[in-house]
């Protein structure tokens, strides 16, 4: 089980429904899986919506431009978060204007935290 969270895009819980619907042993070690085995969990990771995973499991859910719902797995993850960052950038959003001049985006306190390493204080007199 714990060798699909290797996957980026496949966490701990879905890489245990993953082996629940591929009836495979989660005591299983990666080397021991035949291939049989192996074509059933990638088939079910990259079309999770047929085998019954629910929707609200995925980790792309509605698409912006689809409007589908994904399971991005590995390159497609990074792809879509730089895709997502670059359309808040170009639309001017508030959260896009933070991530362009690195600063905190998630309502975080900036006042004296996260100074990136400039070193701001007191010296002391010799």
């Amino acid at each position: 089980m714990y060798a699909l969270t290797a996957i980026k895009g496949v966490g701990r819980r879905y890489a245990n429904i993953v082996l629940k619907k591929a009836d495979i042993d989660f005591s299983k070690r990666a080397g021991e899986l035949s291939h049989d085995e192996l074509e059933r969990i990638v088939e079910i990771i990259q079309n999770p919506l047929q085998y019954k995973i629910p929707q609200w499991f995925l980790n792309r859910q509605k698409d912006r431009t689809s409007g589908k719902y994904w399971q991005l797995v590995s390159n497609a993850v990074d792809n879509s978060l730089r895709e997502d960052l670059d359309r808040m950038k170009k639309v001017r959003v508030h959260r896009g204007l933070r991530h362009d001049w690195n600063l905190r985006v998630r309502g975080q306190h900036t006042k004296t935290t996260g100074r990136g390493g400039r070193t701001v204080g007191v010296t002391k007199k010799k």
